[in-house]
């Protein structure tokens, strides 16, 4: 249905309404606006003609599909505007790199293919639907391609804590919770555009979430509770809230955690990507974590932007640091369609 109602919207020359702008960002739109167009120049103008990006894991299916998402964010559309060039170029880029076994196979310099192809099919889920016709034949044809490899590499036998995960190639045994949260996002995603993807997929998913949540605190792990919870915790509040647990004990517990630990985000390895996610989290549960989060986010992080329109990250280079900090500056706008909120949640603090 969401396919149907964006095509139909771009073929009439229209958009969908604005949502009414947050109220915690309203307070800092003025400021973030600029910034999130000064940072979309810069990613287009590191586009090379083939549709990668200069820099770090540039040439990866994974950062040309974080790069059409943050642009995507801000209601810009890949058939109109300043920015369609750029979005076309990126998707032929993912398109072109897929193998037979529907891996988009340009992945994190060959270690981690995984990664950019959970990445790459949730933009493409995302992104469908927008496109002109031809390219919404080939990504027709690509992205069921690609879920089913996601489903395949899940179903890899495995023991209990690794059951219902991902990680760096389709045939691995063990899981980590980084490379399973954007896995368990391209499904849900797929699943919301009208794709078969089996509940059962995103319950095992879930499961082994669970289980690497701690109990009483509620932080999330990388392969243990305690590795990387500063930048991981986020992702699985925001997994949670998105795969029906929303307002559950564990998004709470989790919430809680985030609000607890975020300052000791800035210099923590994987910087740009715990801010991401935390922001994602922290929208969707509302209320005051929100709020706090969101006060302190763009305060500590709008005058880190470089004067050219970056942000650096130092694991994976500008053009993946620019396009997460966009990412997480623009939940707000609830453009990406997988990071709709539910506009019952509740707001009071």
């Amino acid at each position: 249905m969401r396919m149907i109602l964006l095509a139909a919207l771009v073929s009439l020359g229209l958009h969908a309404a604005e949502p009414a702008v947050d109220p915690v960002f309203a307070a800092w739109r003025a400021k973030a606006d600029p910034a999130i167009e000064n940072a979309l120049g810069w990613l287009q103008r590191a586009q090379k003609k083939d549709g990668s990006f200069e820099g770090s894991y540039g040439d990866t299916t994974g950062v040309p599909a974080l790069v059409g998402m943050a642009i995507l964010s801000k209601g810009h559309l890949p058939t109109e505007g300043r920015y369609a060039d750029t979005l076309n170029r990126a998707i032929d880029f993912i398109l072109e790199n897929q193998n037979q076994e529907g891996l988009f196979e340009k992945g994190r310099g060959g270690e981690g293919p995984m990664y950019a192809h959970n990445i790459a099919a949730l933009f493409l889920s995302e992104v469908s639907g927008m496109v002109d016709p031809e390219r919404q034949k080939r990504i027709s044809v690509a992205l069921p391609k690609a879920l089913a490899l996601i489903l395949r590499a899940q179903a890899v036998k495995k023991d209990e804590n690794n059951a219902g995960g991902w990680r760096y190639h389709p045939g691995s045994k063990d899981s980590d919770t980084s490379c399973s949260g954007w896995a368990l996002m391209a499904l849900r995603s797929a699943k919301l555009n009208g794709a078969a993807v089996p509940d059962d997929a995103i319950r095992k998913a879930v499961d082994y979430l669970h289980r690497h949540q701690r109990e009483k605190e509620g932080s999330f792990g990388y392969t243990k509770w305690e590795d990387h919870a500063v930048t991981l915790t986020g992702m699985g509040l925001l997994c949670l809230e998105l795969c029906g647990g929303h307002g559950s004990e564990r998004t709470k517990l989790a919430a809680d955690w985030v609000l607890q630990n975020y300052q000791k985000l800035p210099g923590a390895q994987f910087e740009t990507y715990g801010n991401y996610y935390n922001a994602q989290g922290m929208f969707q549960i509302g209320g005051r974590h929100w709020q706090e989060y969101a006060d302190w986010m763009y305060e500590t992080y709008l005058p880190k932007q470089s004067s050219d329109g970056s942000w650096e990250s130092r694991e994976a280079g500008r053009t993946y640091g620019t396009a997460m900090m966009v990412l997480a500056f623009t939940v707000p706008y609830r453009q990406l369609p997988i990071y709709q909120r539910d506009e019952t949640v509740d707001e009071e603090p």
